[in-house]
């Protein structure tokens, strides 16, 4: 349950983040108030993994993962682009949290 639970955190923070680039600084209600609610949500979910494993892992994969997802979003939702740095720095988080994901055994799958 703790992988679901953490996928519902990260996918809730993603609306969050992505609806919070979208209030303009909180300028627009129906934005502002998906923000406040997803990010409620993500932190709700993301305390349920924290019952029986590491704040550090947790932490790791929910930012990591959110970190890569968001810059997706940027790439295709807003049309921002992303130079080669961003791209080595997004796979170097990615690598970083599938390390966690596959070799780790305090993630406890």
């Amino acid at each position: 349950m703790n992988f679901l639970y953490l996928s519902v955190a990260i996918v809730c923070e993603i609306i969050g983040t992505t609806a919070l680039k979208s209030s303009f600084g909180f300028t627009r209600l129906a934005p502002s108030l998906v923000t406040v609610g997803a990010y409620v949500l993500a932190f709700y979910f993301l305390s349920l993994p924290l019952r029986t494993l590491p704040v550090g892992i947790v932490y790791a994969i929910w930012s990591g993962t959110g970190i890569v997802l968001l810059a997706f979003v940027d790439l295709f939702w807003f049309k921002l682009s992303i130079d080669a740095a961003g791209f080595v720095g997004i796979a170097l988080i990615l690598a970083g949290v599938l390390v966690i994901n596959l070799f780790s055994q305090t993630v406890g799958h």
